[in-house]
Parts: structure tokens; C-alpha cells; sequence
């Protein structure tokens, strides 16, 4: 990134950061509102009140690394990636994207309890991102800057802005609703529990559900959303277990092979013309991770398969889904 210059010399960065501070969007901390925040989370790229940088030290610098504004030393590098989310309104844009309505964000006044929990939803589970762009913090990564969560969300972003050409050279045929409904029996991978959480990848596309905390029998219930190319394969699973301190630890894999249920959905055309009936079957075999065969129906107007998986590479574990095909006109 090229370096502002004044009367000739660059500009310090410190004198960078503090007129950054000055915008108006960055002249209230960007999670409970205060005045004058005089801290803020480098990788993230938001200004922070001193109660709200306690919480955002507790997530570790994986998640949220913290400086003060006045105090630290801030590398070239951190600068430039503060500059580079634009302030408190360009991130919480991108954060709180999905608020649900009638949620209350914490105010200067908040417990810490509060103030905890917002934050955490906020930045460590991306309760309020939009699914489809929530990124995966996999085993292999490391915890630079440049690999942390917060990073990994702008680097998305500016691919898919920089990709919409290639993008648009790809024909998808529709879209694939996916509720991951719950686990049972998952493999132990703290001391005596897990912190699950399931990323389902199709071609390019990697979505992932909500951290469930210490449960071997998490319900989540949750809905995510791929499209299909034309030239789709198999839908893969993984489950992990989240750590804070270490590498997630993998928890078991599946494939999904959703052949049977487009095919069907395709062959049949408008769900909405017929009554609840079966129009297709992924049977079971020593091939898939199937724990029974799994068949494709027509369930009020809409083409639905439920599918239960046992694990694979792992010492136990199953998972339950429900997959829904939607047309793209739909």
C-alpha cells in the first residue's frame, strides 16, 4: 500500500491511525458504542472501548489482536490493514450484516456478561455473518496476521468482487439448502467433551455452522445455503472441534452424493404439481457413509431428502442433515 505523503515526507503511522480515529464512524466503539474508544483490534480493523478490549483479549489473537491507540507500537502492516476495512461502519457492515430484528446490541453501560456475549457472537462464532460468508479457520493455517479470521473475511470479500467475471462463465443449475439438523455420539476431543462445529464444502464454496460448546449430542438446527455448478460433485462434511489455543482437532468426514436428489428434483420439474409422494433413493452400501438408504420426496410442494451419516476416520459419530433442492427461479 503506497504511504500518504505531507509536504513531501511520509506521513508517521501513528499520525495515520489517529486520523483514522477521527472519522466520524470510528469515534464510537464499534460494538457498544462508546465515546472516544482509544484501543482498537488490528486484523479485525475496528476502534474498541477499554471495556470491549477486555473481551476482545479473552478471544485470542487468533481472533481479535489488540493495541492501543496511543500506546503500542503498530507495525506498517497493521496500519495498512486498518485502513484497509475502512473503519467501525465498513466492518460492522460486514459483521453484523445479519442481525436478527428487534436485537439489542450491549450500550456503554452494559454488564460484562453482555458485553461478552454480543462480542463473542459477533467475531468468534459470526453468529451475524451471512452464512455462505463465514471462513473456516482449518488445523493447517497458522495465526499470522494475515491468515487471522478477520483477514480471511476481507480476503473473501475482495475475492468475490475481483472473481464476478469468472463467476459469471459458470452456470449454475440451482441451489442446494442444507440443514444441518444435529450430531450424536461425536468423538471426545477436549477432556471430557467437544466443542463441535460442521463445514460443508461444494467446488469452491465452504460454508460452516455455529460453535455448539462441551456437547457430544449438539442440535443446531441451522440452514446454509450453496448454489450448484453444473459440473457438481460430491458434497463433502467435516466436523471439528473448536480450540482457542490450538489447532480445531478433526472429528469424522462424510461424502454426500447428491446425484439422486437433483436428478430426481430435475426429472420432475415443478415440486409444486404433485402431492407429497417419493420421487427418488441413495441406498446404502459399504461405498458411502450412509447409516440407512436415504430417499428423495416431495414434502409440500418442495424436493427434501434426509440423510443420517455415520462418520468416517474417526472413532464414532453421527450426523443428521436435511437437504432441500431449489430451482434457481425459485
Amino acid at each position: 500500500m503506497n504511504r500518504p505523503l505531507e509536504l513531501g515526507r511520509p506521513i508517521s503511522g501513528k499520525r495515520r491511525l489517529k486520523d483514522l480515529l477521527l472519522q466520524k464512524d470510528n469515534r464510537h466503539c464499534a460494538d457498544c458504542g462508546a465515546q472516544d474508544p482509544k484501543w482498537a483490534s488490528a486484523n479485525i480493523g475496528v476502534f474498541i472501548c477499554l471495556k470491549c478490549c477486555g473481551v476482545h483479549r479473552s478471544l485470542g489473537t487468533h481472533i481479535s489482536k489488540v493495541l492501543s491507540v496511543t500506546l503500542d507500537d503498530w507495525s506498517d502492516d497493521e496500519i495498512d490493514s486498518m485502513f484497509e476495512v475502512g473503519g467501525n461502519s465498513s466492518a460492522n457492515a460486514i459483521y453484523e450484516a445479519f442481525i436478527p430484528e428487534g436485537y439489542a446490541k450491549p450500550g456503554p453501560d452494559a454488564s460484562h456478561a453482555e458485553r461478552a456475549a454480543f462480542i463473542r457472537a459477533k467475531y468468534e462464532l459470526q453468529t451475524f455473518l451471512k452464512p455462505s460468508l463465514r471462513i473456516v479457520s482449518l488445523p493447517s493455517r497458522t495465526t499470522s496476521l494475515q491468515s487471522t479470521f478477520s483477514t480471511k473475511i476481507m480476503d473473501s470479500l475482495r475475492s468475490n468482487s475481483s472473481q464476478k467475471s469468472q463467476e459469471g462463465m459458470v452456470e449454475f443449475i440451482g441451489l442446494l439448502k442444507v440443514k444441518v439438523i444435529k450430531g450424536t455420539d461425536l468423538a471426545i476431543r477436549d477432556m471430557m467433551s467437544s466443542d463441535p462445529y460442521v463445514i460443508l464444502t461444494l467446488g469452491q464454496q465452504t460454508v460452516q455452522t455455529t460453535i455448539i460448546k462441551s456437547n457430544l449430542n449438539p442440535v443446531w438446527n441451522e440452514e446454509l445455503m450453496l448454489s450448484v455448478p453444473q459440473s457438481y460433485g460430491a458434497l463433502k462434511l467435516r466436523v471439528f472441534d473448536h480450540d482457542t489455543f490450538s489447532s480445531d482437532d478433526i472429528m469424522g468426514e462424510a461424502e454426500i452424493d447428491l446425484q439422486p436428489l437433483i436428478t430426481s428434483a430435475i426429472a420432475f420439474g415443478d415440486a409444486g404439481m404433485f402431492g407429497n409422494m417419493q420421487i427418488g433413493k441413495w441406498l446404502k452400501s459399504h461405498d458411502n457413509a450412509l447409516v440407512n438408504d436415504s430417499t428423495v420426496n416431495i414434502v409440500d410442494g418442495k424436493v427434501k431428502q434426509e440423510v443420517s451419516l455415520k462418520l468416517q476416520n474417526v472413532e464414532s459419530g453421527e450426523l443428521e442433515l436435511e437437504l432441500e433442492w431449489m430451482p434457481l427461479d425459485q
